[in-house]
């Protein structure tokens, strides 16, 4: 006598027929998410979903059109046909001046910039689990305009702006740090100590361009809002030693943020130590932060704006390093090539249009919560 051999399909009830597919759906156990391993030399073999790894593919492409777009197109741009040859170091005349001086130093410096605040802005919102957190929040943009307009106005021949910028974040950061009592340990304490150190940076910043001259207030606010302009190979050698030396580190973060997003007992449960994962986190997202700020100046929003935009690219859990790292760099490259392109104003400061991408995202995060059932 055979017996039925069971399958995967359950039969339904007299209680799932009248409760309708979705209740019956919501019954199922929900299937774990496909993963593919991604092998790095003989040895590393690392499990990587697939959604996520095609949202990557994807996100590349799009930043490889963004680059080709932003060295060919506009009067200057390089034509796509010699775009090639110019790149494999045969550019002459106009096509050489376009790539060495005027947009291949901006399109590199971009790229990792970008990258770097999308890094940081992970790390922050992981550790701080407010998909509102970021550097911004607690100061460290506004403590490195400071910076920058203390070093323009008592230090205008001794010391540079960038490096005024980088000090004042780095002053702004340490303010933070002893006034919580609590080091990064806290992200409560540490958003609203931040709150603050970001208040008195920007008295301090309006009041030196109010007081500086004409011509030297326009420099300035060009760079507190965050501006590529005048970018040199030296500004991209800065920021991708700092972004190539931080990757490694935010890896080994990588699962121990996994592990404390399901909270603080939980994860200490399982061995991890979240106090202290945090404190790496934050300090890994301020050297992220205070490197892009330096060669860039504090570019609002995109440290946001790319961890949100992946969580929803990818539809899962996590800290996704990754693509808000990828996403971070397509985001900046996007916003400096409308700088570059758009007729209706003369080359802008990066800043403002990630100021306003990252208003809209702002008002459709608050339409969203409007129409959001109670």
């Amino acid at each position: 006598m055979k017996t039925a051999e069971p399958t995967d399909t359950a039969t339904e009830t007299p209680t799932d027929t009248a409760a309708g597919p979705r209740a019956a759906a919501a019954r199922r156990p929900a299937r774990p998410p496909r993963r593919t391993l991604v092998r790095i030399g003989p040895w590393v073999a690392v499990p990587v979903r697939r959604s996520s790894l095609i949202a990557a593919a994807v996100t590349l492409l799009l930043l490889l059109g963004a680059a080709t777009a932003t060295l060919s197109m506009g009067r200057l741009g390089i034509h796509l046909a010699d775009l090639p040859s110019a790149l494999m170091s045969e550019a002459t005349g106009k096509n050489a001046f376009v790539l060495n001086r005027l947009r291949g130093p901006r399109l590199v410096v971009a790229i990792a910039t970008g990258a770097a605040f999308g890094l940081s802005g992970a790390l922050f919102q992981s550790v701080t689990r407010n998909p509102l957190g970021s550097p911004d929040v607690i100061g460290l943009g506004a403590g490195a305009g400071a910076g920058a307009a203390a070093a323009a106005l008592f230090l205008p021949d001794a010391m540079p702006v960038a490096v005024g910028s980088l000090l004042g974040a780095l002053i702004a950061m340490a303010v933070v740090y002893f006034a919580t009592g609590t080091g990064f340990r806290s992200p409560g304490r540490l958003v609203v100590a931040g709150i603050g150190v970001a208040a008195m940076a920007t008295a301090l910043t309006q009041y030196v361009v109010y007081a500086v001259e004409r011509d030297k207030a326009s420099a300035l606010t060009a760079y507190i809002n965050g501006s590529l302009s005048a970018r040199s190979w030296d500004d991209a050698t800065v920021i991708w030693i700092v972004l190539l030396v931080s990757v490694p580190f935010a890896a080994l973060l990588a699962r121990p943020l996994s592990i404390g997003e399901m909270g603080d007992d939980t994860a200490t449960g399982l061995g991890a130590r979240p106090a202290r994962t945090a404190t790496a986190a934050v300090a890994l997202s301020i050297v992220l932060s205070a490197g892009a700020v330096s060669v860039a100046g504090p570019i609002a929003f995109i440290s946001l704006t790319a961890p949100q935009i992946a969580k929803r690219v990818t539809r899962s859990g996590g800290p996704h390093l990754v693509m808000s790292t990828l996403l971070g760099a397509l985001l900046l490259v996007l916003a400096d090539l409308t700088a570059q392109q758009l007729p209706l104003f003369d080359d802008l400061p990066v800043g403002l249009y990630t100021m306003a991408v990252g208003g809209a995202y702002l008002g459709y995060l608050l339409i969203r919560e409007w129409h959001r059932p109670v």
